[in-house]
């Protein structure tokens, strides 16, 4: 580990394609040279070893070659559609960790509050309640159980297998989508996302968002889910076709969905605030105080790994992206 108290240009570089979050520089205070990506000299530029990404930003081929000596390219998320994955594979030698499963079980326990939420109308019926209508208009409708509905998983990850787990508590029966099957997994498997929503009372996406899965969920598929059926969404809001998604709710071609993620983040679309069958957060799923010091430690053991020339802890093997 580099000396606590050791001089700047003693301590190693690490470049930052945006400002720490304040969890994380504090864990890893005193240990780095940090420098703004966009604000790197040439020397620095060539010097550079290590881009450290915080959150969401964009990383796109041009500031990847912009640094030549470039080893490292450490993400604080698990989802890397944000950085050209393209540009990294060109590069040999250059590794890419992600946030791994730090993530996982806060975001499946999110995933499964969702279909809660939607089956059971948690927010409609709060908001009814708060503006006293059960005094003047009596009890919210009846709503759907969970307990017993076939729920479908798009992507049966680490965060899929966490939601599987969960929601067969439930009594639910589980099927799931992938890019092949699992030997391991004890659930129905279907080759398609459209097959999936066929047999599903409830879909959930838990995928990561590349070209083969954007939009991977079209009218085509919400048709297939029906009328009854719910959209629960903790991956990524590319994976779904939101306009469509706009139409099938308002002509309920579908029943509710409950929605983590977004097309065009922070922007929601208006459409949605105002339907009671939908459950809305702004990307809150991964955001508990316990992950957050989860990937700080992540981040800063594969930093440590890196500079002591020991294995990353959390790799992404980019052929398989």
């Amino acid at each position: 580990m580099p000396p606590e108290h050791a001089a700047d240009g003693d301590k190693p570089l690490v470049l930052l394609a945006q400002p720490l979050f304040l969890n994380l520089a504090a864990a890893l205070e005193g240990r780095y040279r940090f420098v703004l990506a966009g604000e790197a000299d040439a020397a620095t530029a060539a010097e550079a070893r290590v881009l450290l990404v915080p959150g969401l930003v964009p990383v796109p081929a041009e500031l990847i070659d912009r640094f030549p000596a470039l080893e490292l390219v450490a993400a604080t998320s698990v989802g890397l559609d944000h950085v050209d994955l393209a540009a990294c594979r060109r590069r040999p030698g250059l590794a890419v960790t992600n946030a791994g499963a730090a993530f996982s079980v806060d975001t499946a326990d999110y995933a499964v509050g969702l279909v809660v939420a939607v089956l059971r109308r948690v927010a409609a019926a709060e908001a009814h309640l708060r503006r006293g209508a059960w005094a003047t208009e009596g009890k919210y409708p009846l709503t759907s159980k969970v307990s017993g509905k076939r729920v479908g998983i798009l992507g049966l990850g680490s965060i899929g297998a966490l939601v599987a787990r969960r929601l067969a508590a439930f009594g639910c029966r589980i099927a799931y989508s992938s890019r092949a099957p699992k030997p391991w997994c004890p659930y129905e498997f279907h080759p398609t996302a459209r097959a999936l929503a066929a047999a599903s009372d409830v879909l959930v996406l838990s995928c990561a968002l590349t070209e083969e899965t954007r939009r991977v969920v079209d009218r085509g598929v919400m048709e297939a889910l029906g009328a009854g059926g719910v959209l629960v969404n903790v991956g990524r809001g590319g994976l779904v076709d939101e306009p469509e998604l706009v139409r099938c709710l308002r002509e309920g071609v579908i029943g509710g969905a409950g929605l983590d993620v977004y097309e065009d983040e922070p922007e929601v679309p208006p459409e949605l605030l105002a339907m009671d069958n939908v459950v809305l957060s702004g990307h809150r799923a991964v955001l508990t105080a316990e992950s957050l010091r989860g990937v700080a430690d992540l981040v800063a053991g594969n930093l440590e790994a890196f500079f002591a020339g020991r294995p990353l802890l959390s790799p992404v093997t980019l052929s398989t992206l």
